[in-house]
């Protein structure tokens, strides 16, 4: 029986493609490097920060990353500024986790954003009180897909694997939620497609935000009959 539901920010929850990109992009010019495709930060995004800049120079041509400590730092300086610039939620989540909580599921967050911009960005878009815990990338607690981060939100609720979905839309979020031993959801509404979803061994894909309450209902059904 499902109790609980993680969530996955960045392509999950919310569009934030384009201010990743532009704020990376300004970073990048603020050194020197050529700005990337917006497009092109789907795959550069979702592994952290440090990952997300290593990958943006690499493609501008900084194969070294010699530049990485002042475009990092430049990056997180616009990053704390304006988090949320151009950030939308996707259509009709907000609705599905207001009705999963009067369901009386757990809500949470987990995220290699940084953990206060993570915080920032969902109380943002969100306000207070929606999601019962907001985990970003923090020292001491190893970033996705180590499966860390999940066990200490389950553990946290006091639950057990079996009863949590893990929701995401890249190949780092199906390792996280399969390493956890979690009900691992897709999204196909995110920054990849579904091969990579599916090769990644999402147990679930879901089309729109609706889907998750769906699949929350029918795993529930079927754990009580």
């Amino acid at each position: 029986m499902i109790k609980a539901c993680i969530f996955d920010l960045d392509g999950t929850l919310a569009d934030t493609l384009v201010s990743i990109a532009t704020a990376t992009n300004k970073a990048l010019e603020a050194v020197g490097c050529p700005p990337q495709p917006t497009d092109a930060y789907r795959y550069y995004a979702g592994d952290g920060a440090r990952t997300l800049i290593r990958r943006a120079l690499k493609a501008a041509g900084d194969t070294s990353c010699g530049k990485f400590d002042e475009t990092y730092r430049v990056y997180c300086d616009i990053f704390e500024k304006d988090c949320t610039f151009k950030v939308t939620v996707f259509d009709g989540m907000t609705q599905v986790l207001e009705q999963m909580k009067a369901e009386g599921l757990r809500l949470a967050v987990l995220s290699n954003k940084p953990h206060e911009r993570a915080k920032d960005v969902i109380r943002k878009l969100f306000g207070e009180g929606l999601f019962d815990v907001v985990q970003g990338q923090v020292d001491g607690l190893a970033k996705k897909p180590d499966p860390s981060g999940a066990l200490k939100i389950m553990e946290g609720f006091g639950l057990t694997p079996e009863t949590c979905m893990y929701i995401g839309d890249t190949n780092t979020d199906m390792k996280t939620g399969n390493s956890a031993g979690m009900y691992t959801v897709g999204v196909l509404w995110g920054f990849r497609d579904k091969k990579e979803l599916l090769d990644n061994h999402a147990q679930a894909l879901a089309k729109r935000p609706e889907d998750l309450l769906r699949l929350v209902r029918e795993k529930n059904v079927s754990a009580v009959r």
